[in-house]
């Protein structure tokens, strides 16, 4: 009788060291599974700029406010400066904040340049006592941005002159540079590219003084009978433009309506455009330039362009 219930005593003994064993390996290996689980799927996001950091321009995200750093060229010691980019459905604003600059600096130029490194003034930034700020809006959403002592930046390259340019955001890639197809990034200045000359008058922007002013353009060609207006706000060293558009369903679909204003000198900047989706019967572009006199000039563009390039085109007149 006793070895009996010291057998079946030893049996119950026996089985719960194999459950206990059992546990103990199960355990171990749920924490060998979540050990090598938080091993394999940690990944580190790497971003790959420019080599010569030369070329920094990006996309900019809509309804996104970004830091950018300013960084300073060679030479250029003390200067701290950062911009805030916010793009919206409306354009993309620029807001510049910089300090420790040198006693020297009064004016300095802020540009976006594009892919194709072509520079768009954005206008001028004053300095006063070794700070500067200043606010714009630009219609473009990818451009790296400069600060330069030149008023008449051309074009961007490894000789332009600049004080300070942008870095590029931390999770943000470069924008893959265009090469224009003549191998240069210079602007058109008084021809198009199939050969038509573009006269565009001044519009005598100094006697506006401030004040908002209506200007009209007169559409030719294929483009006879439509209408548009635009208005033009002279302060604080740059104009603001707001053009508008009516009875958009005369242009044909997918069309670009490009607005450019041209200096005394016959170079032309990208103001902005709309794509015309054939949904819309009115819409509006909106920009500013700093330059203190200029003619406006529009084209109808099949595709994306930095230069005026269409046959199609009228220019802006004020209002008698």
């Amino acid at each position: 009788m006793n070895q009996g219930r010291l057998e079946l005593k030893m049996s119950r003994w026996f089985r719960n060291t194999l459950l206990a064993s059992a546990a103990v390996f199960a355990l171990g290996t749920v924490s060998i599974a979540q050990t090598t689980t938080t091993t394999t799927t940690t990944t580190q996001k790497q971003v790959v700029t420019n080599p010569d950091g030369s070329y920094t321009v990006i996309e900019y995200p809509v309804d996104k406010d970004i830091t950018v750093n300013l960084l300073p060229s060679s030479g250029i010691t003390g200067v701290k400066g950062m911009a805030h980019v916010h793009r919206s459905a409306n354009g993309t604003k620029v807001m510049f904040d910089l300090n420790g600059a040198p006693a020297d600096w009064s004016n300095v130029y802020a540009y976006a340049i594009d892919p194709s490194g072509n520079p768009t003034l954005l206008g001028p930034v004053t300095f006063a006592n070794g700070t500067g700020k200043a606010e714009f809006t630009t219609p473009m959403n990818q451009f790296m941005l400069v600060l330069s002592p030149e008023q008449s930046l051309s074009a961007w390259n490894d000789t332009s002159t600049y004080y300070l340019r942008s870095d590029i955001p931390q999770g943000y890639a470069i924008v893959p540079r265009r090469i224009t197809s003549s191998g240069g990034t210079k602007a058109v200045a008084g021809t198009d590219s199939v050969g038509s000359t573009y006269d565009v008058p001044m519009l005598g922007v100094p006697k506006f003084n401030g004040k908002t002013t209506e200007v009209r353009i007169k559409f030719s060609g294929e483009l006879s009978g439509l209408d548009g207006k635009a208005y033009l706000k002279p302060e604080g060293g740059k104009t603001s433009i707001k053009m508008r558009f009516g009875d958009l369903r005369k242009v044909p679909a997918n069309k670009r309506f490009v607005l450019w204003a041209t200096s005394p000198d016959g170079t032309y900047s990208k103001i902005g455009q709309i794509v015309h989706t054939g949904s819309r019967d009115e819409s509006e572009i909106r920009g500013e330039t700093a330059l203190s006199d200029f003619g406006l000039l529009l084209t109808l563009e099949d595709i994306d362009v930095d230069r005026p390039t269409s046959r199609t085109f009228s220019v802006f007149t004020v209002n008698p």
